[in-house]
Parts: C-alpha cells; sequence; structure tokens
C-alpha cells in the first residue's frame, strides 16, 4: 500500500504526525538475525520513547518480560489497517494468555507504512503504577519482540510463529554526547587460529607487544572483535598490564591460562586495563578521559584473556577474537584507571543448594581504599562507568558506597541481572571515592535447580561477584577484595579439625567421624542443606571476618591485608529507596583469580595458621 495517502489521512487523526516525526533517538539496536526489526528509544525525562522499524505490512509486537519469554510479559501491539494507525496494550499471564490491558498506557505518536515497512513511535512512563506494566529501571530490560503480515483484527493478533525474538538490553543508560571521528587510528589484539578444547571452560592467554609510540597518546575507544558465529562462545575478553622486562620471545605463542605450564611470563600480569563481556559493545570513554599509552607507567606488553564457554563439548572449534583499539594524540585531561572490586574468586566463595535466594558480599574495605587514596590522591578517584559480573547463578548485583558509616547513592546496580548481557553501566553522574570510604559488591543468587554446593572458581557454572569501576586519574590500587573465613563455614556443618600440614588441595578433613578423610569440598556436599539451613548458613557468612587483597599494579600489596572485621553498622540487605508512581527513578570479567596447587597450598597453609590470605 502506498504510504501518501495515508500520510494526508493521519494529518487529520489526534496523536499522529503527519509525515516524517522529527524524533531523535540517540539508542538503537537490531533485535533481530535477519536486519528486519530494528528499535530506537530515547529516555525523556520520566518516559521513555520507543520507534519500531519492522519490514512488514501486518502488525509489530514489543514488551517486556521477567525472562525473555511470553510468560507474564507486559506488550505492545501496533500497526497500520486500512489506512488508520492504531496501538493497544496487553499483557500475558503465567499460562501466556493474552489480554488486553484495562489501562491503556502506551501513547501512538508516529505511524506509517509502506509496501516493505511499518514504522511506529510510541511513549509510556518508566512508572505506570499499573500491575499489568514492567517498571524500567537502570537494570537490565527482557524486550520481547514479533511481528506478523497480517494487521490484528478485532480478536487480537494472531500468532506470530517464528517471527519473534528477545534480546536484553539497558534502556536507561546515559545518552552518548561524544561524537568520534570515523577516521581513528587503531590496532587489533586478536588472537590467531585458536584451537578451542572440547570441554565447557577454557581460559586462553595470548601476550601482545603495544605498538611503540614516540610520545603519549590515548585509547579513547574499545569494540570486541568477535569472530562470525562464536557470539556464544567467548564469553568475556580481558587486557592485562604486564612487566615491560621481556623481549619479544614472550609473544611466540599463547597458552592455557592458570595451567601449571603457563609461561612465567604471564604471571607477571596482574593489572587489568580494559573488560568486555558477552552481550556488551564497543566502549567509549569519556570526553576528558583516555587509556595511556606511551609514556614509561604504561603497558609495553599486554596479556589478551578469552574465556571461551562450549557447555556442549564441541569439538573442532578454531576461533580468532580479540579487540580493537582506537587511539589518539589529542590528549585528554585524565588517564582511566580499573579497580576490581568485590569478592576474591576462590573455593572460599561457597553457596548452598536448593536456595531461592542467596547473598554473598565482597568488601573493598576503608582501610584498603584509605592507604591507597592518602599515597595517592587524597582528593579522591572519580568512577565513570562500571561493569558488573557474576554467572549462571547470579540474579542481581549491587555496587554499595559507604563513607563515615553512611550509605552513599548505589555506584551501580542490576536487579534482573542477566548472565548473556553484561556491558559497562556509564554513571549519570560521576561519583567520587574518598579515602576512608568503603564499597560493597553485593550479589544475589538463585541455585533451586542445584542439588550440590556451587563454589566461587572460572567456570560459568561456578560462581564470581566482582565490579570493575573505571575511574579518573589512575592510581596505583588494581584489586580491593576480599573472602569470608573458610575454617568457620566449615564449623557450621561441624567440622572439627583438618589434617596438618596441608599437603593437598583440597585440603582433608580429620574430624569427626562423618567428615574422615574428606575434602573441604566433599564434606561440604555431605551436609543436608536444607532451606532453613542455608538461610542459617548465609547469615553466618554475611557476619564472618574477611581475608582482603589490596593490590598494586606491580603485583605488590599494600600494608592492609589480612583478616578484617566487617562495619557492624551495614545494613543487609539492602534496602531502595521506595518508588514514587508517576516520578522517575535515579539511580572477572574480572581477573579469575586462580593459582597453581604449590601457590594454592601456601596460601591455604597462611590462611589455617595465621587467617592471613
Amino acid at each position: 500500500m502506498c504510504c501518501w495517502p495515508l500520510l494526508l489521512l493521519w494529518g487529520l487523526l489526534p496523536r499522529v504526525a503527519a509525515g516524517v516525526s522529527g524524533r531523535t533517538y540517540p539508542h538503537r539496536t537490531l533485535l533481530d538475525s535477519e536486519g528486519k526489526y530494528w528499535l530506537d528509544w530515547s529516555q525523556r525525562g520520566s518516559q521513555i520513547a520507543f520507534r519500531l522499524q519492522v519490514r512488514t505490512a501486518g502488525y509489530v509486537g514489543f514488551g517486556f518480560s521477567p525472562t525473555g519469554a511470553m510468560a507474564s510479559a507486559d506488550i505492545v501491539v501496533g500497526g497500520v489497517a486500512h489506512g488508520r494507525p492504531y496501538l493497544q496494550d496487553y499483557f500475558t499471564n503465567a499460562n501466556r494468555e493474552l489480554k488486553k490491558d484495562t489501562q491503556q498506557d502506551y501513547h501512538l505518536e508516529y505511524a506509517m507504512e509502506n509496501s516493505t515497512h511499518t514504522i511506529i513511535e510510541f511513549t509510556r512512563e518508566l512508572h505506570t503504577c499499573d500491575i499489568n506494566d514492567k517498571s524500567i529501571t537502570d537494570s537490565t530490560v527482557r524486550v520481547i519482540w514479533a511481528y506478523h503480515h497480517e494487521d490484528a483484527g478485532e480478536a487480537g493478533p494472531k500468532y506470530h510463529d517464528s517471527n519473534r525474538g528477545t534480546k536484553s538490553l539497558r534502556l536507561l543508560n546515559p545518552e552518548k554526547t561524544n561524537v568520534l571521528s570515523t577516521a581513528l587510528q587503531y590496532f587489533d589484539l586478536v588472537n590467531q587460529d585458536v584451537p578451542i578444547p572440547s570441554k565447557d571452560t577454557t581460559y586462553w592467554c595470548q601476550m601482545f607487544k603495544i605498538p611503540v609510540f614516540q610520545e603519549k597518546h590515548h585509547v579513547i575507544k574499545v569494540e570486541p572483535v568477535i569472530q562470525r558465529g562464536h557470539e556464544s562462545l567467548v564469553h568475556h575478553i580481558l587486557l592485562y598490564q604486564c612487566s615491560s622486562n621481556f623481549n619479544d620471545s614472550v609473544l611466540e605463542s599463547g597458552h592455557e591460562c592458570y595451567h601449571p605450564n603457563m609461561p612465567d611470563a604471564f604471571l607477571t600480569c596482574e593489572t587489568v586495563i580494559f573488560a568486555w563481556a558477552i552481550g556488551g559493545e564497543g566502549f567509549s570513554y569519556p570526553p576528558h578521559v583516555g587509556l595511556s599509552l606511551g609514556t614509561p607507567l604504561d603497558p609495553h606488553y599486554v596479556l589478551l584473556e578469552v574465556h571461551y564457554d562450549n557447555p556442549t563439548y564441541e569439538e573442532g572449534l578454531i576461533d580468532n577474537s580479540g579487540l580493537r583499539l582506537f587511539y589518539t594524540m589529542d590528549i585528554r585531561k585524565y588517564d582511566a584507571g580499573v579497580i576490581e572490586a568485590g569478592l576474591w574468586v576462590s573455593l572460599f566463595h561457597t553457596i548452598p543448594p536448593g536456595m531461592p535466594e542467596f547473598q554473598s558480599e565482597g568488601h573493598c574495605t576503608l582501610e584498603c581504599l584509605e592507604e591507597a587514596l592518602e599515597a595517592e590522591k587524597p582528593s579522591g578517584i572519580h568512577v565513570f562507568a562500571v561493569l558488573l559480573h557474576a554467572h549462571l547463578a547470579g540474579r542481581g548485583i549491587r555496587l554499595r558506597h559507604f563513607r563515615k558509616g553512611k550509605e552513599m547513592k548505589l555506584l551501580a546496580y542490576d536487579d534482573d541481572f542477566d548472565f548473556n548481557f553484561q556491558e559497562f553501566q556509564y554513571l549519570k553522574e560521576e561519583q567520587t571515592i574518598l579515602p576512608g570510604d568503603n564499597l560493597i559488591t553485593e550479589c544475589r543468587y538463585n541455585t533451586k535447580d542445584r542439588a550440590e554446593m556451587t563454589w566461587g572458581g572460572l567456570s560459568t557454572r561456578s560462581e564470581m561477584c566482582l565490579s570493575y569501576l573505571l575511574y579518573y586519574p589512575r592510581i596505583n590500587l588494581t584489586r580491593c577484595a576480599s573472602i569470608p573465613d573458610i575454617m568457620e563455614q566449615l564449623q557450621f556443618i561441624g567440622v572439627k579439625e583438618i589434617y596438618r600440614p596441608v599437603t593437598t588441595w583440597p585440603f582433608i578433613i580429620k574430624s569427626p567421624k562423618q567428615y574422615k578423610n574428606l575434602s573441604f569440598m566433599d564434606a561440604m556436599n555431605k551436609f543436608k542443606w536444607t532451606k532453613k539451613e542455608g538461610l542459617s548458613f548465609n547469615k553466618l557468612v554475611l557476619s564472618l571476618p574477611v581475608n582482603v587483597r589490596c593490590s598494586k599494579t606491580d603485583n605488590a600489596e599494600w600494608s592492609i591485608q589480612g583478616m578484617t572485621a566487617l562495619p557492624p553498622d551495614i545494613e543487609r540487605p539492602y534496602k531502595a529507596e521506595p518508588l514514587v508512581c508517576g516520578t522517575s527513578s535515579s539511580s572477572s570479567l574480572h581477573r579469575d583469580f586462580s593459582v597453581n596447587l604449590l601457590v594454592c597450598l601456601l596460601l591455604l597453609s597462611c590462611t589455617l595458621s595465621t587467617k592471613r590470605l
């Protein structure tokens, strides 16, 4: 159908703009794999506006779902039928039955149709106070989409068949105000023909030499370079700064990370300078900040760590993925740094099975931040973006910020965490971290479908609780993390004594009889976990003293480390401010730490004898 008669007709209709709408939408993404369904959006005060551009002359559907499926979803359906635009607010119940909402909260702004495409623009409040609508917050939102070649009739839309899908997005990310030149210079740090083993988790490490610059440059944008078809295989990519005391022989070949035969040179690479995770896109630094290259303090060699997730044990995979770094000689005011905060990745991070909810905490203590900042930047550092990270059991993550016992505004949060969608959250306003502040990375898990303990570790089926803070100006602090004491966790299940000296990993229980000669992992799995026991265990773990790491960029430690008692006045769990309807909300990737057997035993022995890590 030709669009021109429709344009004349629409000029007579209320709330529908004739001709081109003139609206601007700073955010844009493709929802399907065939280029047929594009979504644009923009936050406008307490409202959010959407533009759907779909290759169909029938209806288009769009909505929000708690799981990405049709059940309990908030849906809007629109199109142009017989020259008249329409838009209807629907919802589905737990049985996926589609019902028209008595409170119509989506408002049509513009619509057009031609022989190939339908375009619809509409708005809604972020918080509608309708029990059938999903509030839109800074958390991850699972949008669902569908379309059909026929328009919706009186009986509602027909079934869409395979023309449907889901995608996780963060709809309230701030707009990117700086437009980068398309002629930027760049270099690639990309693996070459890496053979992926037939196992569920592989960490592959390859050292690269940074191009030699005669003067200071700034990296201002980093993009993932993912081999086509490997989007679900490449789980995350980390870039570490390494020692400069090498020659180019360290570049000859890659190796599996954290392996006993891993080259010694890899052990010098401890400072994360960039992190990307599955589902994320490219990252652009703010106009006044860049990643410094070309000075004596900057990396000459870097380690690229790629986590391959291959749960189906597919054979014969060869990968060529990595990162692309865009740089400029137009030096910006500040050098960026990265701090890894949260739970030190370790088997001492334990989550019982069968728990609908379990909470873990990683502490960046006030002692660590006070020492590092007083020595480096007494006036504080400024955080401009945060990456939150957990694995498959993760359901929510919050990065809490305290100053002199008072809780400040959340640095970042995601109450609907999606393992397959992890990207940096740009802060709407930069937040300052001062000496004496402390941070808590708070993670919420669900293990209802698991029969055994979940442990902290590298695998996607193990767990992590980490946050990566991008900040300026750069200081000599790369990791600020903690882990709760393991012996008091074991005492909860009745363990009385372990074999000493420790000669095996995991270490072995000596008494009582029911755990004799079992590893501590086997003993925890043997315990009869119930929901009640799990809740009691969770309460205990959150109250335990923690072992602290406070690491410099050269792998040395600040003096503040070892066992630390937790502040007594921290409220658990975090209580969000009540939502007022009709207003807007303001709201390792990681270094997956692992060591070989010898180092594990040394650390463990130290823990058992002095309660220090």
